[in-house]
């Protein structure tokens, strides 16, 4: 903004110099008006700025716990799974033992049987012939 001014025997004209030094001053202030806003939108800007990484420093953080708990769940988890396996072998050993033990005695229940059927057929048979001896003796006997 470059002004030439009229001069005058005194020098430069006093009405050009003066509205000069207005103009400059309304651009000045406008100029500082703008800088302020500059100023206010900037620290606004710096303040959302700040609010935004409060954000995702608290999102991170919850990240990191979600993972530490995940984490602890998984582990929680196969813990249980490994006691759950143990259990069941354990139940399932225990099941095999019993059946094997009830296979055990039936089997010498049914040992016990087959000698009791040979005694009792031996007794029998003998009680037979003695009977048949008691047939062949009443027949001489008459």
């Amino acid at each position: 903004m470059v002004n030439k001014f009229s001069t005058s025997i005194q020098g430069y004209k006093k009405e050009e110099v003066n509205d000069f030094v207005k103009e400059v001053t309304r651009e000045y202030e406008s100029m500082l008006k703008k800088l302020k806003n500059s100023c206010e939108v900037i620290e606004s800007l710096k303040n959302e700025l700040k609010h935004y990484k409060d954000i995702e420093s608290t999102l991170n953080r919850a990240i990191l716990v979600a993972e530490e708990s995940t984490s602890n769940i998984k582990k929680a988890a196969y813990d249980e799974s490994k006691v759950i396996v143990e259990d069941a072998k354990r139940n399932a050993t225990k099941v095999i033992n019993n059946a094997l033990l009830k296979a055990e005695r039936i089997e010498s229940e049914a040992e016990t049987l087959k000698r009791k059927v040979a005694v009792y057929k031996r007794r029998f048979r003998d009680l037979i012939e003695n009977q048949l001896d008691e047939l062949e003796q009443f027949d001489d006997r008459i």
